[in-house]
C-alpha cells in the first residue's frame, strides 16, 4: 500500500502567500475569523470558514455556505492568485516560533492506510463535525487544509532536508502570531524517490491534529470510489523529535456547591497542596496549577492515584478528570459540559488568571504537557486519549496548499 505520494498542489503565487494564508478553520470562532479576514478579500478563511462572507444576521444554510466556499476558491484560481504545479511534487513547509523550528513534508496520504489503522489516531471525532467537513470537501471539490501527521524520525531524510533548507525558499513571510513560514519545492526526481522509499519503509504515521479532516477524507473516499484523487488527503508530515506540544488547560465556571475551603479539603487525600505563584506553569509530570480567588496553588498527585500500568489513566488530563473534574465538580463529560472551557497553552497563564478574575469562571487548572512518546504509545495500542489532551504550536496555516479532487 502506498502510504504517501507527491501531488500537484493548487497554491498561491509567492507574492500572495502571506495575504492568502490563514489559521485553521477550527481554532477561531466565527467572530475571530471575521476580524482576521476583515479588509482582505484573499484571506483563505473565506474558503475554509465561508460563513464569514455573509452578514452575521443572515444565517445562511450549509448549502449556501459551501457554495460560497467553492466560489471563493475558484476566484483565487481564476484571478491568478493561485496556480497549480504541472507535475507531482513534494513540498517542505518550515515554521519557526522563537527558537523552535520544525519542518514538515507536504504530501498526499492514503485514506486506505487511515482506514486500516496504519495512520493512527488518538482522539475520538464528533459526528456533527465530521459530517460538516465531509460536506465541505464534497461541495468545494478539494481538501483545503492539511492533516497534521507525525512520523518517527530515523534520521534517514536529515541530509536531504538540510540541503533543501539551505536553499532559498519559494515562500517566506511572518504571520500575525510572529511565526516565520517558509516553503520549498522538492522537485528533483532522486529526492522524490528517496522520500517515497523512506515512507514506504514506515510501519505507521500518527495524527497530531486534524482528526476530523482525516475522518472526512475517508468518508469522501468511500462515497467516490472512482475518484483516484479522493483516495488521498492533504497531509503535513513532521518528524516526532521536532514537534512542540503545549498544555491544554482548563477553566471551570463553579465549584459544584463547594466552598473554596471545602474544595481544597476534598483534594488533600489525593494531592499535596502548596500555595505557590510559580505553580501557574507546572514544572513536571503529575503536577497541576490551581488558580482560585487570586491565588495559585500547586497540586502534586500522590503516588497512590497514579496508575503507572495504564498509559491512559497515568496521563495528567486523566488524573484531573478522574479525581477532580468528574467526582468533585460533576463534569462527567467534558466534551459537552458547558461548565468547562479549554485554553491552549500558547495563550499563557495570564489568560487563565484574567478569566477567573473577571468572575466568569471560578477556577483554572494548568497542566504539564503530554509527551510525543505518550501520544504515539497510546495510538500504537489502539487507545484513545481524553478530549483536549494536546495543543500543538505553531499551527499549520491553511491556504498554502490545496488538493483538488477529480
Amino acid at each position: 500500500m502506498e502510504l504517501v505520494k507527491p501531488f500537484r498542489a493548487l497554491r498561491p503565487y509567492p507574492a500572495y502567500a502571506a495575504l492568502v494564508a490563514a489559521p485553521p478553520y477550527d481554532v477561531l470562532t466565527e467572530e475571530e475569523a471575521r476580524a482576521y479576514a476583515r479588509g482582505n478579500p484573499l484571506c483563505f478563511l473565506r474558503v475554509e470558514k465561508s460563513e464569514i462572507d455573509f452578514p452575521p444576521e443572515e444565517c445562511p444554510d450549509e448549502k449556501a455556505i459551501f457554495a460560497r466556499a467553492r466560489e471563493n476558491l475558484l476566484y483565487l484560481r481564476d484571478e491568478k492568485i493561485f496556480f497549480q504545479d504541472s507535475t507531482p511534487l513534494y513540498y517542505l513547509y518550515g515554521q519557526q516560533l522563537g527558537e523552535h523550528k520544525q519542518y514538515g513534508i507536504m504530501a498526499l496520504a492514503n485514506t486506505q492506510a487511515y482506514e486500516a489503522g496504519i495512520i493512527k489516531r488518538h482522539e475520538l471525532t464528533r459526528t456533527d463535525k465530521e459530517e460538516e467537513r465531509t460536506k465541505h470537501v464534497e461541495e468545494v471539490g478539494a481538501h483545503t487544509g492539511p492533516v497534521f501527521l507525525i512520523y518517527k524520525n530515523t534520521g534517514a531524510l536529515d541530509h536531504l532536508l538540510a540541503r533543501i533548507i539551505a536553499s532559498s525558499p519559494e515562500y517566506l513571510f511572518t504571520s500575525p502570531d510572529r511565526v516565520i513560514h517558509r516553503v520549498w519545492k522538492i522537485w528533483e526526481r532522486h529526492d522524490i524517490e528517496e522520500i517515497n522509499n523512506f515512507f514506504s519503509s514506515l510501519d505507521a504515521l500518527y495524527i497530531a491534529d486534524g482528526h476530523h479532516r482525516a475522518a472526512a477524507a475517508a468518508a469522501v473516499a468511500r462515497k467516490r470510489p472512482g475518484d483516484k484523487e479522493a483516495a488521498y488527503f492533504l497531509a503535513a508530515l513532521f518528524p516526532h523529535n521536532q514537534l512542540n506540544i503545549m498544555a491544554y488547560n482548563r477553566l471551570v465556571r463553579d465549584l459544584n456547591g463547594f466552598t473554596e475551603e471545602e474544595f481544597l479539603s476534598s483534594l488533600r487525600p489525593f494531592f499535596q497542596i502548596d500555595r505557590d505563584y510559580n505553580a501557574r506553569i507546572p514544572r513536571r509530570l503529575h503536577e497541576f496549577g490551581l488558580y482560585l480567588s487570586g491565588r495559585w496553588f500547586r497540586l502534586t498527585a500522590t503516588s497512590e492515584i497514579i496508575d503507572q500500568t495504564d498509559p491512559i489513566l497515568s496521563l495528567d488530563v486523566s488524573i484531573l478528570q478522574e479525581r477532580i473534574l468528574g467526582p468533585l465538580l460533576g463534569i462527567i463529560n467534558p466534551r459537552t459540559d458547558e461548565r468547562i472551557e479549554f485554553v491552549g497553552g500558547i495563550r499563557g497563564p495570564e489568560v487563565l488568571e484574567k478569566s477567573v478574575d473577571s468572575g466568569e469562571f471560578k477556577a483554572a487548572f494548568s497542566l504539564y504537557p503530554v509527551s510525543i512518546t505518550d501520544l504515539m504509545t497510546i495510538a500504537d495500542q489502539g487507545k484513545i486519549m481524553p478530549p483536549k489532551s494536546t495543543w500543538f504550536e505553531p499551527k499549520l496555516l491553511s491556504g498554502l496548499f490545496v488538493h483538488l479532487l477529480g
